[in-house]
């Protein structure tokens, strides 16, 4: 969405997909589960009445579309990139296979995992959590708006403080809203370690994947 108020800003995705095309060239086989909150929420049709399930299709569609738009960007920079989803979609996309996309990241191309994890009820950050086990991932990385997790809100809280090292354990005790609760705890029984930060300042994708030290890591102990 970028800054527009609602729907895909090219100037943002182009952005996304310049640093996108810098990581390939580090060797990284990337996976990336996107939303769909730029189109529409789940839970926030849900909240004016709608049924959550029927909601929740409808943010599984949308996420769809944001899973093309970013493919069509990949490919216009001549980076492959393949669209895998959870739902099937006929011609549109490809069915989500394991090994299909273990080939597909083998083969170079960044696969783009979309419609969550295909059941209403279960959030982007659980289908990515998901996701990132079944490819056999290093690591999850959680690109957001923040540069990483917080003791509070930090919109609401000028004093917030972020903390550069947390455990799943602490995360979940401390109700830190940085991922829910059943994506913090998927991933703390697999030990996959969590990297939170923030994909709005240029150049943190590439340094994310190339190992900087840049917002907050999420671990066992």
């Amino acid at each position: 969405m970028g800054k527009e108020p609602y729907g895909i800003s090219s100037d943002f995705l182009n952005k996304v997909v310049d640093e996108l095309s810098k990581a390939t060239e580090l060797g990284s086989q990337i996976g990336i589960v996107v939303g769909g909150g730029n189109i529409f929420r789940g839970v926030s049709g849900a909240a004016k009445g709608m049924n959550r399930a029927a909601a929740d299709q409808m943010g599984m569609l949308a996420t769809v579309l944001n899973g093309l738009a970013l493919q069509d960007a990949l490919l216009k920079k001549g980076v492959e990139a393949r669209v895998l989803s959870a739902i099937e979609i006929g011609r549109m996309v490809e069915p989500f296979v394991r090994a299909r996309a273990i080939k597909h990241l083998e083969k170079g191309r960044i696969v783009i995992f979309v419609a969550g994890t295909g059941n209403p009820f279960f959030t982007t950050d659980t289908a990515a959590t998901l996701r990132a086990l079944e490819i056999e991932a290093d690591i999850l990385f959680k690109a957001t708006r923040v540069d990483g997790v917080y003791d509070k809100d930090p919109y609401e809280n000028p004093d917030a403080q972020r903390i550069p090292k947390i455990t799943y354990k602490e995360v979940l005790e401390k109700g830190l809203r940085v991922m829910d609760a059943a994506a913090i705890s998927l991933a703390m029984d697999a030990k996959l370690p969590i990297m939170v930060f923030n994909m709005m300042k240029e150049g943190n994708i590439v340094k994310a994947l190339s190992g900087h030290d840049l917002g907050s890591l999420i671990v066992a102990e």
